[in-house]
């Protein structure tokens, strides 16, 4: 079962890569849905037999490298962690594979796109089923060549290839420090087996490194490495400028990489290390601060796009940033939760987007949109129920996780805690307030578009709209399912408790923190590993993920004053209806709004200059260095070197020429100047 779950959408991506041509564009399409549909049912059996009946293993596949000292095994680890990441990787990816048919459906490459896909797929399921370090490393740069692959796949649009150029260079950035990180840990631990370094990892608590010629605390350094390697995969600031050009791609590849795979690797990778980061409590100060910050600055540069894919991608930048700050404050299955509902919202979102577009006769520009929404009704309600999602409206799948992880930071009651929940607060007035801009100019107002794009408008066929349903049906239901298991408490608040019920079932008592302990009904591991630290066990995700007694943000994060819980939903509907007053009600109002704040306008606009910024400093700057090097390599090394010597054998050679002209005396005046420097010679050298 675990082979077919990991495997089968690398057979499919082989056969349809290599056969394509053999098979036709049909059978490669049945075949690559085929082999991720099989990984996804697989993948949901698993989660039942590891998440639920408790039964964690490791598969070991082959003795992988075996060198001095070292040692590297080929293992498929098979916690909660895992098989939660698997599920949400293949029932998303499947989706995206049946909507594919639908959409690409004119493009003469089908095969190659498809095999591509599943290539992208099978690497994402070796990221997170890893047991150790290159494993997981394996997986990761496996994910960067296939969205290289995928972003860039239409390579006749110049746009294309540089999006795909720039999301593999940026993310080569975040990779060093992965790397770094890599080799760190295994200087202070030995070993790259994870299940080896969690298990030493209080031991390691005060061990001190010498990077750079100064002492450091060796976790807090390695995991500010490996969280560099977090922001690259994940877009947070700084290594975020690949996310909005990536849109170049088809848009089932925005899906594909924007919602449950690529940007989730690094949530991923920070919440595997839960143990080590425990230990490093400034490491995860910054992993909040950058978090909360990259969310608030996405959700301004998202309400000034146009572009429909854009607002999108700006949102799961935004959305990211919520689970980095939740991760920050030790809320990791939080992190967790809201990682698999804005799975399935965010592809609907996308895959929405993507259906509007088919149906624009590929019109991206939202002001060449609106009053559509009669004319495609079935997208227009799939794309209001992701966006009720994404704006975190009751009783809807982000309403639950967006707002736990909200309650966390603010339960975490020191100074960037309480700074990522006012951030958060902030992103989610613009989260709503760009969601319903996006609706109102997508499907309302008078039609902007030409009267021959209006005339070809129609609804996208049913093998596009069936995955949307899928994913709608997670967008709806995937909170209130989940929120119990995933983060309802140790041994209280479910999600029958949970905030916005009328009469909000919670207390407004000041409360203590409680250690953790079982449900009564939670699943047992069939053994423990023994652990000299007291961690609190996290129910549901048992072992895969380990969080001290202090640091239980989520437990105390049920027992905040209800205006905290209370803040979020009142600061989305204030969103909303601000959208509705200025793109719908107030005629003209949106050109007033950006003449009277024309500043902030145009820097949220500009994306707040990071592309001018990096182009000055880098791409400039590396042009310049360039430009002086060739300088220097025509001038010096190649003027003194190569060509310097060719000068000189021509210029002697022309000198000699001249001497070579046939005229008997002038060769009687060289050989007599000849004789009369051979007898000076013999007659002053005989003399000393």
């Amino acid at each position: 079962m675990a082979f077919l779950s990991v495997f089968s959408p690398l057979i499919a991506f082989f056969f349809a890569f290599l056969f394509g041509k053999q098979l036709g564009d049909r059978g490669a399409q049945f075949l690559t849905c085929a082999g991720v549909i099989l990984a996804a049912m697989c993948s949901c059996f698993l989660f039942v037999d590891v998440a639920i009946n408790g039964h964690t293993q490791t598969i070991l596949l082959m003795n992988w490298i075996d060198v001095g000292g070292f040692e590297a095994t080929w293992n498929i680890r098979l916690d909660t962690l895992s098989v939660v990441m698997m599920c949400v990787i293949t029932i998303v990816s499947s989706c995206v594979h049946v909507y594919s048919i639908g959409y690409m459906s004119h493009d003469p490459a089908k095969a190659r796109f498809m095999s591509y896909l599943s290539l992208f797929t099978f690497a994402m399921l070796m990221l997170v089923t890893a047991d150790n370090l290159l494993q997981l490393f394996f997986g990761w740069e496996g994910v960067g060549l296939a969205s290289y692959l995928l972003i860039g796949f239409w390579n006749t649009k110049h746009s294309a290839n540089s999006a795909a150029m720039k999301a593999f260079i940026v993310n080569r950035v975040g990779d060093f420090g992965l790397v770094l990180g890599m080799f760190t840990i295994f200087v202070v631990f030995g070993t790259i087996h994870f299940d080896e370094i969690f298990a030493v990892a209080p031991e390691k608590a005060t061990v001190l490194f010498n990077f750079m010629g100064f002492q450091v605390h060796a976790l807090t350094l390695a995991c500010l490495l490996l969280f560099i390697g977090a922001c690259g995969k994940s877009a947070q600031l700084g290594l975020h400028t690949w996310l909005p050009d990536a849109m170049e791609g088809p848009t089932p590849v925005s899906a594909l990489i924007h919602a449950a795979t690529m940007v989730t690797a690094g949530v991923f990778l920070v919440a595997r290390f839960s143990p080590v980061f425990e230990y490093a409590p400034d490491a995860l100060m910054v992993v909040c601060v950058v978090g909360a910050t990259t969310a608030f600055v996405a959700a301004t540069i998202g309400m000034t796009q146009f572009d429909i894919k854009r607002v999108i991608a700006y949102s799961t930048m935004s959305q990211l940033g919520y689970m980095f700050f939740a991760l920050g404050v030790s809320a990791y299955g939080a992190a967790m939760f809201h990682l698999v509902t804005h799975a399935f919202f965010k592809a609907l979102l996308f895959l929405g987007a993507g259906s509007v577009i088919h149906a624009m006769s590929d019109e991206q520009d939202m002001r060449n949109m609106g009053g559509i929404w009669k004319k495609i009704p079935f997208t227009y309600a799939l794309m209001w129920i992701g966006s009720l999602a994404l704006a975190g409206i009751p009783f809807f799948a982000g309403y639950y996780s967006k707002d736990i992880m909200l309650e966390s930071a603010f339960a975490d009651y020191t100074w960037f805690g309480h700074y990522a929940y006012w951030m958060g607060i902030a992103a989610a007035f613009m989260t709503a307030f760009y969601s319903w801009r996006l609706i109102i100019m997508t499907f309302h107002g008078d039609p902007r578009a030409n009267k021959e794009v209006m005339s070809h408008i129609h609804e996208s066929p049913k093998v596009m709209l069936l995955p949307l349903i899928v994913l709608a049906i997670g967008a709806i239901f995937a909170g209130a399912a989940l929120y119990k298991p995933f983060v309802g408490g140790s041994s209280h608040h479910g999600a029958d408790d949970h905030h916005l019920e009328v009469d909000l079932h919670h207390s407004d008592n000041e409360t203590e923190h409680h250690n953790n302990e079982h449900d009564n009904d939670a699943p047992v591991l069939e053994e423990d590993h023994e652990d000299t630290t007291a961690w609190n066990r996290i129910g549901f995700w048992k072992d895969s993920i380990k969080v001290m007694p202090e640091n239980d943000t989520v437990e105390a994060a049920h027992n905040v004053p209800k205006w905290v819980k209370l803040l979020p939903t009142i600061m989305g509907a204030c969103g909303i209806f601000l959208a509705y007053v200025i793109y719908l009600w107030g005629a003209g109002l949106a050109g007033k709004f950006t003449k009277l704040f024309k500043p902030l306008h145009n820097l949220f606009f500009h994306k707040w200059y990071f592309d001018e910024l990096y182009n000055v400093l880098f791409k400039e700057g590396a042009i310049g260095f360039g430009r002086m090097f060739s300088r220097t390599d025509k001038g010096v090394i190649d003027g003194l070197g190569p060509d310097g010597i060719a000068r000189s054998a021509v210029c002697g050679g022309g000198i000699l020429r001249r001497i070579q002209n046939g005229f008997v005396y002038q060769y009687a005046f060289i050989m007599m100047i000849g004789l009369i420097c051979l007898i000076t010679w013999v007659v002053f050298g005989g003399m000393q």
